[in-house]
Parts: structure tokens; sequence; C-alpha cells
């Protein structure tokens, strides 16, 4: 049944709106003034030509453009798709001809990285773009959906290599932010911090999404700065904010003296982080939650801060509003205590699969049950501690990166005869990128020159800190890599 109280864009309307709801470097919105402009903007994608269920791609930065383009995307029933603007020109390009956006929102420099532009092309230039449309378009009601229509496509990626937009309904961003209430006991009267960018899940999903559900009000910041965090949380009686732990250990040095009074907690995903940092801020009277999830899913477990050192390693409890089992990955039976297996998770916070791939969605989903990839043991408390990956991702600096993925570009390189990437310690990074290259026959491999063709068309975070020349590559009879055999020392 559609009803617009299953659309996330009705969610602004429901609270006073006169309260704070977005802040960033430019502006600070009421809730009222926030709904009024997404309403508008809706209505000039919808003069623009953009219909329910096609897409609009977001290229933008951490401003309050980014959350008005996803409730206006939201109103029209279109599906919003934030892309990383770290990308490099071609990875961005594979992701637009992936979703084949109706409309473009960005910033003016990041327009000349998309090589063919969508029909509908919008820009943050104050001279016009976005706000001489917006200011021309009349406001657009809240579409009627079904809870399983789509909101978003967050590309992910698998072990072949290829980045796989992740398709997320409207009733998944519902339970993921009924979840964060829950585990941020979050109210009207809270306050985050984002120093996170939002085209990434934790940064959208985790804490913008679920705060702006309460009624409470986001801070948002355009780039990581430690110093500025702090000052931040005095200046807007911040109750809590989100980092990876590479941004923990950065934020411990500069940590005032003086415990910050309107603190209530702290908050990290994207990677284990490490108990001694939990501790130290524990020392200076700070709570530090953790979470555990994926883009596919959102949060998956909690671990509370009284129970972060008793368990340490552990990435804590399911959800509420999820079922998470550890499997065996062959007979799909649940495993003892204490052995391995893999996390499968069903209930209303999985995505409804992969745009346009019926076999990789048809991979992941059994009997209901979404395959996660992540291996984990559970002890007799129900706690889930991971063991290993599946699908070889490593985290660098709270970025997942794909061996595969990586691999597949190298992989074209003149010199190359073949390469496997292995995540690797790294005291400041948590883990980058080592590739183990065979050189093509009569070749010398200038790794530095390899370094700067790589740079054209990866990521910075995606290209690895070290390559080193081997003869040849462990393989098994049929020819996978061996990664078990692969150094993985730093």
């Amino acid at each position: 049944m559609e009803s617009r109280a299953h659309n996330v864009a009705s969610w602004l309307a429901r609270h006073d709106p006169a309260r704070p709801a977005v802040v960033d470097d430019e502006r600070a919105l009421t809730y009222g003034e926030l709904d009024e402009r997404c309403a508008r903007l809706a209505g000039a994608l919808a003069a623009g030509g953009v219909e329910r269920g096609e897409r609009v791609a977001l290229l933008l930065g951490n401003h309050s453009i980014y959350l008005e383009a996803v409730f206006a995307c939201a109103r029209l029933g279109a599906i919003a798709v934030p892309v990383n603007n770290r990308l490099a020109p071609p990875e961005i390009a594979h992701q637009l001809s992936d979703c084949t956006p109706r409309a473009l929102l960005a910033e003016p420099e990041l327009v000349a990285r998309v090589p063919e532009p969508p029909p509908l092309v919008l820009t943050t230039d104050p001279s016009g773009g976005i706000e001489a449309a917006r200011a021309a378009a009349e406001p657009y009601e809240v579409t009627a959906l079904s809870p399983d229509d789509p909101l978003l496509i967050l590309y992910t990626s698998g072990t072949t290599g290829a980045p796989k937009g992740a398709l997320l309904p409207h009733r998944k961003t519902l339970f993921n932010s009924l979840n964060a209430q829950i585990f941020f006991g979050l109210t009207q009267g809270d306050s985050v911090l984002v120093p996170l960018p939002l085209f990434h899940s934790f940064g959208l999903s985790i804490l913008s999404l679920p705060m702006l559900y309460a009624g409470g009000c986001v801070v948002l910041h355009a780039r990581f700065d430690p110093e500025r965090v702090w000052e931040a949380v005095d200046a807007h009686a911040i109750t809590f904010f989100g980092a990876v732990p590479t941004m923990f250990a950065r934020l411990l040095e500069t940590l005032p003296e003086r415990r910050p009074a309107s603190l209530r907690f702290l908050f990290t995903a994207g990677a284990a982080i490490p108990v001694e940092t939990i501790r130290a801020y524990e020392r200076r009277g700070l709570v530090l939650k953790q979470g555990f999830g994926q883009t596919e899913t959102s949060i998956l477990c909690c671990l509370d801060a009284r129970d972060a050192v008793r368990k340490a390693g552990s990435v804590g409890r399911p959800v509420f509003h999820a079922e998470l089992r550890c499997v065996n990955r062959e007979t799909f039976r649940d495993t003892a205590a204490g052995e391995t297996g893999e996390i499968v998770v069903r209930g209303p916070i999985t995505m409804l699969g992969y745009w346009n791939r019926p076999e990789d969605t048809a991979s992941v989903f059994h009997d209901g049950w979404l395959r996660t990839g992540d291996l984990a043991s559970v002890d007799d408390e129900g706690f889930f501690t991971l063991v290993g990956r599946a699908r070889e991702m490593y985290i660098s600096g709270g970025e997942n990166v794909y061996p595969a993925e990586v691999e597949a570009v190298l992989e074209t390189h003149p010199d190359v005869a073949e390469v496997a990437v292995v995540g690797v310690p790294h005291p400041e990074w948590g883990e980058v990128g080592r590739a183990l290259v065979v050189a093509t026959t009569d070749r010398k491999i200038d790794f530095q020159a390899l370094r700067e063709w790589a740079r054209e068309r990866l990521a910075t975070f995606k290209i690895p800190n070290e390559f080193q020349g081997v003869d040849a590559l462990p393989r098994t009879e049929t020819g996978k890599i061996q990664r078990h055999q692969l150094p993985q020392k730093p």
C-alpha cells in the first residue's frame, strides 16, 4: 500500500518548523526552512524532467544541499545516487553509466570529472544552477510510496572488482534510523557533528538521517579538522559525533583538557578500534561506542562502551530491528559458540538488491537472508567477533578497498602480467595496500611510474602504499590466487 507516510521526505514536516535542523559553513536552517527548500528543489528537478524512479547523481561536498537533494529526490520518488567525490574520472564515469542518471547535482569544480554528463546538470554556483532553478520552481508535494520503493543507490564493490550499486529502500532508512534511535538514545534535543563525507553510508545513513528523523540538529563539516571538531562541539552544544578509528587517534591528540560538557558519547565504525584508544577516551570521561555494518544493511551490531574492554575485539550484539545469524557457509546451519561462520541478516534494514545485477543479487540472498561475506564467531552472550572477510576487503583510513577492483586496473598496464593486492597493517591508516606484481616478459617495472599511472585511474586511497616485484603468484590447481600465502606482515 502506498502512502506519503512511507516516504522519508515526510519526516521533516513532523517536527517543529522553528527547531534547528541543519548547520553548515554557509547557513543554518530550521526544519521549516529545510522542508521548504527540499520542496522547491524537488519542483526544480521535476521541471527539469526528473520523474519517479529516475536517478539523480550527487557530486557534492558536505553542505546542506546534500541533505536537501536526498529529501528532494525522495519527495519525487526519484533515487538519489551519492558519488564519492574522491574517485578518478574513469571511476565516476563507470558509476554514472551504470545507473544512467537523469540529472546531476554537483559542485562546479567537480563537473569536469564527469566525461558524459546526464541531460540535466545543476551546480552549486551562486550565480545560477541549483539556486536559480529552485527559486523559479513551485513546491512539490510528497509522493505517496510503498516501503519498498527505492531511496538511494550507494556503490560498493565485491570480489569481482566491479563496483555494484546497492539499491536501498525507504523502509531500510526508516528502520536503520529506529535502530540508531535505540542505540544512541536520540531525542530532538540532540545535535550530531558530521565530519565524515555524506557520500558514505556512515555520514549519511548512520549519523545524519537518523538525527533528522528524531528531530535533532545536524552540524556538517566540509572536511575533517581535529581542532575544529572540538571547537564545534562547544560552539553547537554537540551531544555526539561519529568518526572512523584513524580520526579518533588524531582527535585524542587535540582533545582539550576540559571535557566538553554537552557530549554524551562518541561513536566509531568502519574498522576495528584499538582497546587502548577506548581506554584513553574513558580516562578523559568520554564514552566511545562502536558499530559494525555494511552499505547493504547499515549498522548490524553495536558495542556499548561498558562492554568494549570486557569484550575486546568484539563488534557487539545485533541491533533491535534485524535478525542476525552466524552460519556454516556450506550448510547454512547455525555455528556453535566460538565456531567461525558467515554473518547473515534478514529484516527491514536490508537492501533490495544490486542495481541491474540480478545474478549478483541472487548470489547474496539465501531464503530471504542476506549473506554479508563477513566471517565471525558468536560467544555464549551473543557478542559477534569478526575473524576475517570472505571478500578480501581491507579498510584504509575508514575507506573500503577491494583488492580485485585495484588488481583489475593495474593489470591493464602493459608492463604488468599479473598482480595481487593485499591489505597490511599500518600505524596511522589501519591498513594499506601492498601490491605484488609480476612483470610481463622482458619488462622491468618502474613502480613510481606505475603509481602515477594508477593515480589517473583510481582514487588515491585505493592505490597500494607499497609495490613489490615477484616472479610468480601462489595459485591453486584451478588457478585461483592463494591469498593466505601472500605476505601480510608490515
